[in-house]
């Protein structure tokens, strides 16, 4: 095993250059401290084994029947939002990427497979908020699955009650509520509206 580490460090400071290598491994091992932190301070909700949390970037649990399960060598980059409340369950597999900025709000269940990457400013909520009948609970819950290897897009959006099967492929900039089958492409196409303003008549396009 350290046989392996040594070698795949000798062969990265080979293509990246013995500064960055370093500066890279420093920057994970400090994720690895923080990761560690957040497990122990939710040490009864949160089960997990080495996962990473870059700066910024924050797990919060506000209930004592939430639960978080993390898997090994789940990633996640800086100034990503993780919250979960209420009786929410949290299922992030192992050898899962989590990117940029990312917002994960979770009162019911959220599973996420393994090896699924995730892209900047994606947004996952297993809830609405019932604005139709204020008089009854304020939330409307739901669940949200992911399969295993799915690539997710940057800035995407998945409500409730949405289950994205194994291997699929979520285009950047979507809103995803439903079902994706395993295996496919999900793109929200859109059409593209100029309206000229000014002097003359107002003239719509579309493209």
């Amino acid at each position: 095993m350290i046989i392996k580490m040594v070698k795949a460090l000798v062969t990265e400071a080979k293509s990246r250059g013995l500064i960055f290598t370093i500066l890279m491994n420093l920057s994970n091992i400090f994720a690895c401290i923080r990761g560690s932190l957040n497990a122990l301070l939710f040490i009864r909700n949160i089960r997990s084994t080495i996962f990473f949390l870059q700066a910024n970037s924050h797990i919060e649990i506000f209930h004592k029947k939430a639960k978080v399960h993390i898997g090994k060598f789940v990633f996640i980059r800086k100034n990503t939002s993780i919250r979960v409340d209420h009786t929410g369950e949290l299922l992030i597999s192992d050898k899962v990427f989590i990117n940029n900025n990312c917002t994960i709000n979770c009162v019911n269940k959220i599973t996420i497979g393994s090896q699924t990457k995730i892209a900047p400013n994606v947004c996952i909520n297993d809830h609405d908020h019932n604005y139709k009948d204020p008089s009854e609970s304020h939330l409307i819950k739901g669940t949200v699955s992911i399969g295993k290897n799915v690539w997710i897009g940057a800035n995407v959006v998945i409500l409730r009650d949405t289950t994205i099967g194994d291997n699929a492929v979520i285009a950047a900039g979507s809103v995803v509520k439903g079902n994706v089958p395993a295996n496919s492409l999900f793109i929200n196409k859109r059409e593209k509206e100029v309206i000229p303003f000014g002097h003359g008549h107002i003239q719509t396009k579309v493209m």
